[in-house]
């Protein structure tokens, strides 16, 4: 049974889904700072500092824990379906993940769509990446995370790196992943009574914005459902039990597991849409941030 904790996403995604009920007209900027409220769920990491930088011109966060190894990296990318979140609303819960890693997490503030389309915001996740390899971090140092959209976003630098000829990272990890950009996931229609947030309607208006006029929703750097991840780094996927995105973690699992990939799926019972942003104030959300840990660490090279 989920923990007394574990509600206050859920309090907050219905809280949410009012408003875009009532406000049905709201605007992408007040969508924005509406979704920027997702960092409250996160409590303040300890012994982590913040700091901004700017890498191959794009802006990100970094969370460095005390006694850091700052040879090693996980590249962080917001969800928010590619239109909302941000470096502010995800910097904590990255934060509580470098603390887990003891390692910097850097959460990239790529620029969004719809005034982004795909393939803009893939080419500079990659582009961030090639500059942390010329900047000197190793291949087998650095690590991919995201969640939902970013789920998505740190799967498919991973394939688009590849097509450009670069070394690859030492892991994935999406979080509650956001694969299918065709909504076809049987999920959405048996957990539509149980997910608080994530429904076709929301997703719909998603798609339009990444994808733009030109964008294919099979595009395998758009829907990784559709790519030859033979080959494709060690990769965990969370995912909660309740979420209407369950079956785009399953079915990547299955792709990838068929594929050979080193491929594990943990999901959560219960638990919502990216519950990791509990992180601190929620068991199961403090139990996932270690589990990720677990797998990183001995990947990175941490002991």
């Amino acid at each position: 049974m989920a923990s007394q904790q574990a509600l206050a996403i859920v309090d907050l995604y219905k809280e949410w889904s009012g408003k875009l009920s009532m406000n049905g007209d709201m605007s992408l900027d007040e969508l924005r700072v509406l979704f920027d409220d997702w960092g409250e769920l996160s409590s303040e990491p300890a012994d982590v500092e913040f700091h901004e930088a700017t890498l191959a011109g794009i802006s990100g966060v970094w969370a460095t824990p005390k006694g850091a190894d700052k040879s090693r990296v996980v590249i962080c990318c917001h969800g928010g379906g590619f239109s909302v979140g941000s470096s502010k609303s995800h910097k904590k819960m990255y934060g509580h993940l470098a603390k887990a890693v003891g390692c910097p997490t850097l959460t990239l503030d790529y620029n969004r769509a719809p005034e982004n389309p795909h393939p803009g915001i893939v080419e500079e996740a990659v582009a961030v990446y090639a500059q942390l390899l010329e900047q000197g971090f190793k291949p087998e140092n650095i690590a991919t995370t995201g969640d939902s959209a970013g789920g998505n976003l740190c799967t498919t630098m991973i394939l688009y790196a590849r097509q450009k000829g670069y070394p690859l990272p030492a892991c994935c990890a999406p979080l509650s992943p956001w694969y299918d950009m065709e909504g076809t996931g049987e999920s959405l229609v048996t957990n539509a009574d149980k997910d608080a947030l994530v429904g076709g309607d929301l997703l719909a208006g998603m798609v339009a914005a990444f994808l733009g006029e030109s964008g294919s929703a099979k595009d395998p750097l758009a829907n990784p459902l559709y790519a030859d991840v033979k080959g494709f780094p060690p990769t965990l996927i969370q995912v909660g039990e309740y979420e209407g995105l369950l079956d785009d973690s399953r079915r990547f699992y299955e792709q990838a597991k068929a594929a050979g990939v080193d491929v594990e799926l943990q999901v959560f019972p219960e638990m919502q849409h990216v519950f990791q942003f509990m992180a601190g104030n929620a068991p199961e959300a403090d139990d996932a941030i270690q589990k990720l840990a677990d797998f990183m660490k001995p990947r990175l090279g941490l002991s």
